[in-house]
């Protein structure tokens, strides 16, 4: 047998197993989660509807996930409507660099929620692990100036999920299906949105 065909049964093995790895995360998140997801959107929906805006945070894949949920916030989902104000406080080099040069990368997003928040605002903090210092901190911040806190978690739901206002720790210890289920939780809330913006 050649190695490429002894790999490629290999590589059909690892697929199979992610997809069901998914597909098991997808079946706990589906049965364990949706009350607290329907909560989330509707604060993120009364919040826009009230003529305040959404701010996100997270390091890594999550600050990717910050990204993509406030463009289609700002941008559109499905359906198109006016833009609304979401800002992911991960997209601004000379604040992220400046903040972490001057005070520690713990502030990094901290000083941006002080700066850019207002009460009735929603910060949504993303950590895979639940831990992130810095979104930690960026949350308490948020709480302090009287913002919504949304938690989008995984693992045990970490430091954080103590401390916001809501917590949808994923269910899995696997950061990959984790991170699949906080963009599905993104895109949910974008169709709460959406839909709201509709029947108005």
């Amino acid at each position: 047998m050649k190695v490429s065909q002894i790999y490629s049964a290999m590589l059909e093995k690892l697929i199979h197993a992610e997809i069901l790895g998914h597909e098991q995360t997808m079946a706990r998140t589906r049965e364990q989660l949706i009350p607290v997801i329907e909560t989330a959107c509707l604060q993120v929906v009364e919040c826009l509807r009230a003529g305040h805006k959404v701010l996100l945070c997270g390091n890594g894949g999550s600050a990717a996930d910050a990204q993509h949920i406030a463009t289609e916030l700002t941008g559109r989902y499905k359906t198109t409507r006016r833009g609304l104000p979401a800002i992911a406080l991960t997209t601004d080099t000379s604040a992220l660099t400046a903040i972490s040069n001057d005070f520690g990368y713990q502030e990094v997003f901290r000083r941006q929620v002080e700066a850019l928040g207002q009460a009735g605002d929603v910060l949504i903090g993303i950590s895979t692990s639940g831990n992130s210092p810095n979104v930690m901190a960026a949350i308490q911040e948020a709480k302090s100036i009287g913002c919504y806190t949304i938690g989008l978690l995984g693992k045990s739901g970490g430091k954080i999920a103590s401390e916001c206002d809501i917590a949808v720790v994923v269910p899995s210890d696997d950061t990959p299906r984790i991170q699949e289920m906080h963009i599905l939780v993104g895109h949910l809330i974008c169709e709460a949105v959406d839909q709201a913006w509709e029947k108005q």
